[in-house]
């Protein structure tokens, strides 16, 4: 048998024991010069760290990502650089309202992060499982997610704050559409697509730009749990999704999915009928197809949870030289807010982290100090803290840096106006009618109206008069299920052990 390591403390002195306290003798009390009883009181203590604002509640895996098509007329990405180009990924998805106790299998929107260990850096692909948001505005984001949280007064859930927000912005009806119809509770994390939702771009070796949507598809096939059968589930576990990933990757069952990118030109931007960097818009597949790049197979548990899933911080700031940003207005405002969550979790040297750290073996930077900094941080050279100086330091390298972007020649400094339009409710009235069959449909209005019941009478109205504009059945439909109490989904009992599923 192997000899056990010796237990030391966190200063490296090994521990006279583990298991009791140092006292004044058999009956007298603990003394305060047991410090290694002191030491495990205190670090109990600070175990815990504050947990995410949004997308609290999470499962994370490791793996790889493959290119299997070429892109390179886009992108002088190197991660895109030939087919057959492995990259190391950490997934994370997540719901976005509950806390970390939530149950996996809520109605909810879940988010779909990757990290991408490239060799010029970390690159964040850092999106949602739906294509589109609720939003368009950060300037609401904190807002929206204030309706989400808990009431300040009962401290639940609130319907009616949901409701009264959503009807006051009318670009969301595409999002809640998609989160109250089937694909509001997804079976898994492996049985869902991710997007990167906003609008990026890309530009090439040539400097050439374009727009683009990161859109990974599952390899699983979409599966969706009724509000019955969810309610079946939580009832017997609140880790299903952990459960299931861990089932998955033990038992060799490695969930994949497949890479694709939308693609538009500049000057297309010009002329689509929507704004393409719109967060509640999608780009129509038949104008702009699906473009394959590469698999995204997750085949590994993390051996700690905590220190990979729980300190990983996605920043959609981590791009890379030939992947860039857009004038998303969403996005721009989450390049900064981003980074400033994980900063004030993890603190300032977060990127430092096992998590975060880039695998490349180069980097260099000017950051100095601060709370928590547990590494060196003079790269062999303590003399080059500053720049510019004589010593050799780091310099920055301008054959990355990105092509001037392009931006509506009419722009002026001024302030976002939420107009409502007709155009938002095309996209939604399109996936009511166009998209979604009749059984769907009413399985939509039955969700919708048992998540709505809970609210006043002039909610309901408010919200039912923005359902109309997107189609006169669809608001039909909800008030006929809100009259009569019809909520939740009849055509799957509680005992019933298939979820439904859905078309991709």
């Amino acid at each position: 048998m192997a000899e056990k390591p010796t237990l030391t403390s966190t200063s490296g002195a090994p521990s006279p024991t583990n298991r009791t306290s140092q006292t004044a003798g058999g009956r007298g009390p603990v003394l305060m010069q047991d410090h290694h009883l002191l030491e495990k009181l205190a670090h109990q203590n600070r175990e815990r760290i504050p947990e995410r604002v949004v997308h609290a509640k999470g499962w994370g895996l490791q793996g790889t990502f493959t290119v299997t098509h070429d892109i390179t007329r886009y992108t002088c990405a190197n991660l895109f650089s030939q087919i057959g180009k492995t990259t190391e990924v950490l997934s994370r998805w997540s719901t976005v309202a509950g806390e970390r106790g939530a149950a996996d299998a809520e109605r909810d929107v879940r988010g779909f992060a990757l990290k991408f260990y490239t060799d010029d850096g970390n690159w964040d692909m850092v999106g949602n499982n739906t294509p589109v948001f609720f939003v368009r505005d950060a300037f609401k984001f904190p807002d929206f997610i204030r309706t989400q949280k808990r009431h300040p007064k009962t401290n639940m859930r609130s319907p009616e704050a949901m409701f009264d927000f959503w009807a006051s912005q009318p670009e969301s009806i595409h999002q809640v559409t998609i989160l109250m119809s089937d694909r509001g509770i997804p079976r898994s994390p492996a049985h869902m697509n991710g997007y990167g939702s906003h609008t990026f771009s890309m530009w090439n070796a040539a400097g050439e730009r374009h727009w683009v949507k990161f859109h990974f598809h599952t390899r699983q096939g979409h599966e969706w749990l009724s509000d019955a059968k969810a309610a079946e589930i939580i009832g017997q576990t609140r880790e299903s999704y952990q459960e299931e990933l861990w089932n998955m990757v033990t038992e060799g069952r490695f969930p994949k999915w497949t890479m694709f990118i939308q693609v538009m030109t500049e000057e297309q931007a010009l002329k689509t009928p929507f704004n393409p960097f719109d967060l509640t818009k999608v780009w129509p597949h038949a104008d702009y197809p699906l473009i394959e790049v590469g698999e995204l197979e997750m085949h590994t548990i993390p051996e700690n949870y905590f220190q990979m899933v729980e300190n990983a911080a996605y920043n959609v700031n981590n791009v890379v030289p030939g992947i860039g940003f857009s004038p998303d207005k969403m996005l721009q405002a989450r390049i900064f807010s981003y980074a400033d969550a994980h900063r004030y979790r993890l603190g300032t040297h977060y990127e430092a982290l096992p998590a975060n750290a880039p695998r490349n073996g180069r980097v260099n930077h000017y950051h100095k100090d601060g709370a928590m900094r547990f590494f060196t941080n003079d790269f062999g050279n303590p003399d080059a803290y500053y720049e510019p100086n004589q010593y050799d330091g780091p310099v920055a390298d301008e054959s990355v840096q990105e092509p001037p972007m392009r931006i509506d020649p009419e722009a002026v400094a001024a302030r976002f106006d939420q107009v409502e339009d007709d155009i938002d409710y095309i996209q939604p009235r399109a996936l009511y009618a166009d998209v979604l069959n009749d059984e769907e449909r009413d399985r939509l209005h039955r969700n919708m109206a048992g998540g709505m019941a809970p609210c006043t009478d002039g909610v309901k109205e408010r919200w039912l008069a923005v359902l109309k504009k997107v189609h006169p059945e669809y608001e039909a439909g909800v008030r006929r299920a809100l009259e009569t109490g019809e909520h939740g989904d009849p055509s799957l009992p509680v005992t019933d052990d298939t979820p439904i599923r859905a078309a991709e």
